[in-house]
């Protein structure tokens, strides 16, 4: 008998992980004594062995955005334009970890999401590092489960008739529509190297997708396309608004930016140091730079 989605997603949280990822992610968890529910791991340097010079990421899952500030602009900045991003240092390694409250992680990885941004991540590998206890890691897996389903179901119906259920497919299409919903760095080739990297992770996830919900993106190809056109709109604005809001949380984010930029977009850019003083300005001034020259997209 085949596994079920969720019994795949669980024991794909589960898999072991570098002990120092574990360590980092429970000093994460260590900064939100009563908050802190679940801590998951995910990203390009789960496939890396050599994690010195990376830079790790996280999700910290809070129970509330009360519980996680005392300071009362944070809890607003997480809850309007959620997540909040910081950078963290633990043990020679370097990371950024965003925080969501389990009610938005949950939101956000379903069709309900405000953007792409959590459930394109989370159809990707990931692994809970870090539960605060039996619930919190059902709630985790819960919300990581329905990521790669809300991906078919937005991807499923601009499928040509003979790939509708050809999982490969349908994720290395959905994947490369995602990009078009961000100011990505990385190529649209990525997409297809993700899927490429993990083929059978896919493949099994995407059949049981299949197996247990047939009727799975039923909607017109003319409707998909235009919720589409709306994320893309939606997603790379507030992608902007993300940028800037992380001027004001992360102490060199401008620096870890233009290091993300050159490493995947092959280009040269160098911080100036009044430009670390004036991270804001010099987002803003960047931005169009980039754009022009196709940078970012």
């Amino acid at each position: 008998m085949e596994p079920s989605l969720t019994e795949l997603i669980a024991a794909e949280l589960a898999e072991p992980v570098d002990p120092r990822v574990a360590a980092m992610a429970a000093a994460i968890a260590a900064l939100y004594p009563g908050a802190a529910r679940a801590v998951l791991f995910y990203g390009s340097c789960l496939r890396e062995r050599q994690l010195e010079g990376l830079m790790l990421d996280f999700y910290l899952i809070v129970s509330s955005y009360e519980d996680a500030y005392r300071k009362r602009w944070l809890r607003s900045a997480n809850r309007l334009l959620p997540p909040n991003v910081f950078p963290f240092e633990h043990e020679a390694l370097t990371a950024k970890y965003a925080v969501l409250s389990e009610a938005d992680f949950a939101r956000e990885c379903s069709p309900a999401a405000t953007s792409v941004s959590v459930w394109a991540r989370f159809a990707q590998p990931s692994r809970l590092v870090w539960q605060g206890d039996d619930a919190a890691r059902e709630a985790a897996t819960r919300a990581v489960g329905e990521a790669a389903p809300t991906l078919l179901e937005a991807t499923r119906p601009l499928m040509p008739a003979d790939l509708r259920d050809a999982p490969l497919d349908i994720f290395k299409a959905g994947f490369a529509l995602t990009y078009g919903a961000e100011l990505r760095a990385e190529r649209r080739q990525r997409a297809n190297s993700l899927v490429d990297d993990a083929p059978e992770r896919y493949r099994r996830i995407g059949e049981a997708i299949l197996r247990e919900r047939p009727g799975i993106g039923a909607t017109n190809a003319h409707a998909a396309r235009r919720a589409w056109r709306g994320r893309q709109r939606k997603g790379k604005a507030l992608t902007v608004l993300r940028l800037v809001k992380a001027s004001f949380t992360f102490a060199g984010g401008i620096d870890y930016l233009a290091w993300k930029i050159n490493r995947h977009a092959g280009t040269a850019i160098e911080i100036k140091p009044w430009q670390r003083r004036w991270p804001l300005v010099a987002g803003l001034i960047l931005l169009p730079r980039l754009l022009r020259k196709k940078a970012i997209r």
